[in-house]
């Protein structure tokens, strides 16, 4: 009897059509991971009758329910329809600025890319993005470049190169197209997607039942970790309502798994409303959709749905104590805006995911104590930008994602 390992067992999902509608067959995707730990858990009911044996006579199963936890490592395109169905929105493209007359200054770190014309607040363009320019005569080192939106208004983007290679002072120059690279997706003031998935764990070195699909399924939680050193890491956390299983694949012939490099907290930038933020330690962003599964109720061992709650983002942020900037943002109740964007390496053209939090307040300031090297921890909520919207330089939304790879 082969016994399979973690290697063997292959992850894949697809969305179903609706709720109750078991995905299957073609068109699944075949999932990067570092565990997946879904699981059926289900009531139990011990008989209580009193016995003159003195022993448990009966136990019966009850109510079911689908749980756990699917972790991986950050990379472009991977995970972009979980970060979609988690935020209620699918990714979506901004439309690109052609024909543009732009003229790039600065001497570094930041770097302003003015228009002679036109509106980058009306064309959609929002702090946190990273946008590239192409077309016309730039200069070598300004084309296809990742650039992050730090300060934005109508005429000039105040920018930051990802790679932390210099611009060339020049223009203007005309004819240029300004382009957000990828897709976004952030939590809607309305129109909310409501998506549910089959997963599938496929045992194909089995020779008994190789296939577990669990379905009715949606994503819950998520939480992203960025350490100082290490790679970054997501979990996403499931809830679904029933499994079923099979002895042969149910998610036949899925797309397979991006190859798109892992991203690490060192390869990128980090940046606050009010500018650069220094010695960062590490930051964690965490949220939930306050799912429940509705039931149980007479008549089945199946809930009825997975309901929604509400959309809340949280997380934390550790450095340094050699400032009082980020203490002073508690004690002083001060909003700020958190935004980081990752790449998969330092080229000028590498694949990146960026998360925008437009408006956070921190709940505290904590610093260490002892001999070593003096620390603050410093919690946060994210909150609904009430600021932001259409024809503004933030959106209105607790959390923007953008992923360069996101089909």
């Amino acid at each position: 009897m082969a016994v399979p390992t973690g290697v063997d067992m292959q992850l894949a999902y697809k969305k179903q059509s609706a709720l109750g509608t078991i995905a299957s067959g073609a068109s699944g995707q075949s999932l990067r991971r570092v565990s997946s730990n879904l699981e059926m858990t289900k009531d139990v009911y011990e008989s209580n009758e009193i016995r003159t044996d003195y022993q448990v006579g009966d136990m019966r199963h009850g109510f079911k329910r689908v749980g756990g936890n699917i972790s991986g490592e950050l990379s472009a395109g991977t995970y972009s329809a979980l970060f979609g169905s988690f935020l209620r929105k699918d990714f979506v493209a901004v439309t690109a600025v052609t024909g543009a007359s732009v003229t790039i200054a600065g001497s570094g770190p930041t770097y302003t890319v003015t228009r002679a014309s036109g509106s980058w607040l009306t064309d959609g363009f929002k702090i946190g993005h990273v946008f590239r320019l192409s077309v016309g005569t730039l200069n070598a080192a300004n084309i296809n470049k990742n650039l992050l939106i730090t300060s934005l208004t109508a005429l000039i983007a105040t920018v930051i190169p990802l790679n932390g290679v210099a611009l060339v002072a020049e223009g203007p120059i005309a004819s240029t197209t300004a382009t957000v690279f990828g897709k976004q997706s952030y939590c809607p003031a309305s129109s909310h997607t409501s998506d549910y998935y089959t997963f599938e764990h496929y045992y194909p070195n089995m020779s008994a039942v190789n296939s577990e699909s669990f379905w009715d399924c949606v994503i819950n939680d998520l939480t992203v970790n960025l350490p100082p050193t290490g790679l970054a890491t997501l979990d996403f956390g499931i809830l679904g309502l029933n499994l079923t299983t099979a002895t042969s694949q149910a998610l036949t012939s899925p797309t397979a798994a991006t190859s798109s490099g892992v991203q690490a907290a060192v390869n990128g930038v980090l940046r606050s409303s009010s500018g650069a933020l220094a010695n960062i330690t590490g930051i964690r962003i965490n949220g939930t959709n306050g799912c429940e599964i509705a039931g149980p109720v007479v008549g089945s061992n199946v809930g009825v749905d997975v309901v929604k709650g509400r959309h809340r983002i949280s997380g934390e942020i550790t450095a340094f104590f050699d400032s009082v900037t980020l203490r002073d943002y508690f004690l002083n109740e001060t909003e700020v805006g958190l935004y980081v964007a990752l790449t998969a390496d330092s080229s000028a053209t590498a694949g990146f995911v960026a998360f925008s939090l437009d408006r956070i307040k921190l709940g505290g300031a904590t610093r260490s104590d002892g001999e070593g090297i003096k620390t603050v921890t410093l919690p946060f909520t994210a909150l609904l930008n009430t600021a932001g919207g259409t024809g503004i330089s933030t959106e209105a939304t607790t959390l923007r994602i953008q992923d360069s790879a996101a089909p």
